[in-house]
């Protein structure tokens, strides 16, 4: 109920009266009134008029689960959300719930992780009332070795919504670093739980800077927040829905084909990489090459000095910009 009032509230630019939630969520003025008053500690400005009802003036950036379900706009990506202030890690959690037969589409997003993770078991910085951490829980039925696609259909689904959200053009940094004016702004890390020809689920988490306004020495040359470019704070709620909304769209669009091959043309437009010279680094060896974009199965494309073209596999190989991070 208290999402659905706040969607209401958010929805309607006049009052809305008491007498009409009560209808509506068939309960009584008292428990309306309770509603209202736990959105007021939570920060949002809510005007009371006797005779005329409730009116929301301001919505500050808020991360609750009430929040982010008022402006989910999805049939199902995102539409069932579990909300921690602080948790070890969104993935754990996501993780745990997949192995209960938690639904296709939880979204499991906290406020601070104290033990966040990023590729090849790396520690992720995840403070408070900054930042977005979400996991999204999927069933896909597709062959495992399929799943690690759906790890670029997140990353297009974020510079979406951040696009869309911020107006900043937004890049991948190949195969699924999301970079704004040359800069790290979020990372995403896939998971899974499979048989042999059958996946259990998958989990993909989804770290992005928002507001942080400084970061660790050893970062700040690749690292960079929503705010830093923007120059303004970012609701963070609305960018969640925002990402849910068209990582819903892509994934429809990926499961007709279990491919990229019906977003390839979007993502290598993304794609900061693209026609660029790049350094692949193989372990125990480099090299550089020229970058063609993905194929329908997501592997990088590059032509090498000598004109052999190369499917360069995610994992342990890493490409950057010959003179930096991109």
């Amino acid at each position: 109920m208290k999402s659905e009032i706040l969607r209401l509230l958010k929805e309607n630019d006049t009052y809305i009266s008491g007498q009409q939630l009560c209808e509506q969520f068939h309960v009584s003025r008292t428990a309306v009134w309770k509603v209202i008053e736990q959105l007021k500690r939570e920060g949002y400005q809510i005007e009371a008029v006797r005779n005329k009802g409730y009116r929301l003036i301001d919505s500050p950036d808020v991360m609750s689960r009430a929040e982010i379900e008022s402006l989910m706009k999805t049939a199902w990506a995102g539409k069932n959300v579990i909300y921690y202030d602080e948790i070890d890690s969104t993935n754990n959690r996501a993780k745990e719930y997949g192995e209960k037969g938690s639904p296709h589409g939880m979204l499991f997003v906290a406020d601070k992780q104290v033990a966040g993770k990023g590729r090849r078991g790396r520690s992720w910085e995840s403070p408070a009332g900054s930042s977005i951490y979400m996991t999204i829980l999927l069933h896909p039925e597709i062959l495992p070795t399929k799943a690690p696609q759906l790890t670029l259909v997140m990353a297009m689904a974020v510079a979406d919504g951040i696009q869309k959200m911020t107006g900043l053009e937004t890049k991948i940094k190949w195969p699924n670093d999301i970079v704004v004016n040359g800069k790290k702004i979020c990372g995403i890390l896939t998971e899974m739980s499979t048989e042999i020809d059958y996946i259990n689920y998958v989990v993909i988490g989804v770290g992005v800077n928002v507001n942080q306004e400084t970061f660790p020495a050893e970062i700040q040359s690749t690292a960079t927040s929503l705010k830093i470019e923007l120059g303004e704070t970012v609701r963070r709620s609305g960018l969640i829905a925002a990402v849910m909304a068209s990582f819903e769209q892509y994934y429809e669009v990926f499961m007709k084909t279990e491919d990229l091959s019906g977003l390839r043309d979007r993502y290598n437009s993304m794609l900061v990489n693209l026609d660029q010279e790049v350094k692949v680094l193989e372990p125990g060896h480099e090299y550089e090459a020229h970058a063609l974009g993905i194929n329908r199965t997501g592997e990088l494309i590059v032509r090498t000095p000598d004109g052999e073209e190369k499917e360069i596999y995610a994992g342990e190989v890493s490409v950057r910009g010959v003179y930096g991070y991109v």
